[in-house]
């Protein structure tokens, strides 16, 4: 079909549909169904898997700290060439079937064929971040800058409404049934996912232009140009004081942030003293929802915070937050407390992420080249993920998973520090 004109209504509606297609990878696959099938397939927490001599737990941390490394090198690799040679929705359709494909395949994830179990488990991972690259960078090629926050906003929506409604309908699935049954409820659970996000995605795929570019050759220079680029920022914030230590503060509370965020509910199967399966099932799933709504007011409140105190300030307060969630998580035992805690992590979780963001946004310089600052931020980002869950493995390889939480502790306040260092105004 003829491209849609930038700006045009459909054209945007169709970008944002994605994330009606792709957010149930996280709510159904990341954070709640696979956790408590994960449970059920290694009962007992402190198990060591045969084959790799890891805690469960630890096995499926350190696979996700490979996938997020894997993802921080390939994204300028892969964000260089598709903006040179104009074939980016090549590469979002790739790492949308890989991840697909990959959910699909957990219905056979076993712990007698756990390297290809764990195989698929990291093509959902990839996949939805990996496609995340290239439809983020679409954003500037479809909206003009003033229509840019009000459709991300609706993107934003569409994945809640959509992931929320799937969700229900695989826990109607698993709850209809009991034992060995509701575990195969779970593994259908993980096809629905899988198709939902190939097929509604196609719409998407439809309406989006092939790239702003075309009939450029692969070269070596290309390859290598999203490196370059965040060699050159690298040299550009020693000329940018506030932004260098902005940017050191947020690489290190945004590892305990986002390490916390991809193993509570991990951590809610194991550790809680649920009376039964059934409850542990309703209870880990209601706290994602429960986390899922409060993010949205949290969000909301924290804006009007920054706006009245600062966001720096802000901040601080925030990740003090995080280290009291960080003690109380220590000593929680009770699925009431769980409960409480997952309404704790959606009032800051929702917030940190967004002022986060848009913190850095505003202390960039002037310049036309906010793509590779923005790049560097979430390569900054995803290396920091990877070094927060292998840290996090590797407490909870040698004691717990309460002890690796609790040490957590250390990057909020370290990153408190670094927060009170950055100046008002850049130096």
């Amino acid at each position: 079909m003829k491209n849609l004109q930038k700006g045009s209504k459909k054209l945007l509606n169709a970008w944002a549909f994605y994330d009606w297609a792709n957010s149930v990878y996280t709510l159904t696959i990341a954070s709640s169904i696979f956790p408590l099938f994960y449970g059920y397939i290694y009962p007992n927490k402190d198990e060591l898997i045969s084959v790799f001599q890891l805690k469960p737990t630890v096995l499926v941390s350190a696979v996700t700290a490979f996938t997020f490394l894997v993802v921080a090198f390939l994204s300028p690799l892969l964000s260089g060439i598709a903006d040179y040679v104009g074939n980016k929705k090549v590469f979002m359709k790739l790492f949308c079937y890989i991840g697909g494909l990959g959910c699909i395949g957990l219905f056979w994830f076993s712990a007698d064929a756990i390297h290809l179990s764990m195989l698929f488990y990291f093509m959902g991972l990839i996949g939805y971040w990996g496609s995340l690259v290239f439809y983020n960078s679409y954003l500037p090629d479809i909206a003009f800058p003033e229509q840019q926050d009000k459709i991300s906003a609706k993107g934003f929506s569409l994945g809640y409404i959509g992931s929320v409604i799937l969700l229900i309908i695989n826990l109607a699935m698993v709850m209809s049934v009991e034992g060995e049954a509701a575990l195969q409820m779970m593994r259908y659970s993980f096809i629905t996912v899988g198709l939902w996000w190939m097929l509604f995605s196609q719409y998407t795929f439809y309406m989006l232009p092939k790239g702003v570019s075309t009939g450029h050759k692969v070269t070596k220079a290309v390859v290598f140009n999203g490196f370059k680029e965040l060699k050159q920022v690298w040299k550009a914030l020693n000329q940018n004081k506030r932004l260098k230590r902005y940017l050191n503060a947020f690489f290190v509370f945004s590892m305990a942030v986002q390490t916390i965020m991809l193993m509570a509910v991990y951590f809610g199967e194991k550790e809680i003293e649920w009376i039964d399966s059934d409850q542990k099932t309703m209870g880990l799933i209601a706290s994602i929802l429960v986390i899922q709504v409060v993010a949205i007011l949290g969000a909301v409140l924290t804006s009007k915070a920054s706006a009245k105190f600062g966001n720096i300030k802000t901040l601080i307060v925030i990740n003090a937050f995080w280290m009291f969630l960080c003690f109380y998580a220590y000593f929680m035992v009770t699925p009431t407390q769980f409960y409480i805690a997952a309404g704790l992590v959606g009032f800051v979780m929702g917030g940190v992420q967004a002022l986060a963001r848009s913190t850095y946004s505003k202390f960039l310089p002037e310049t036309d080249d906010t793509t590779s600052y923005f790049s560097f931020y979430d390569v900054a980002e995803k290396i920091g993920i990877v070094i927060g869950m292998t840290i996090f493995a590797i407490v909870d390889q040698i004691s717990t998973m309460r002890n690796a939480i609790l040490f957590l502790f250390i990057f909020f306040l370290v990153g408190i520090i670094l927060l009170f260092r950055v100046p008002k105004e850049n130096v």
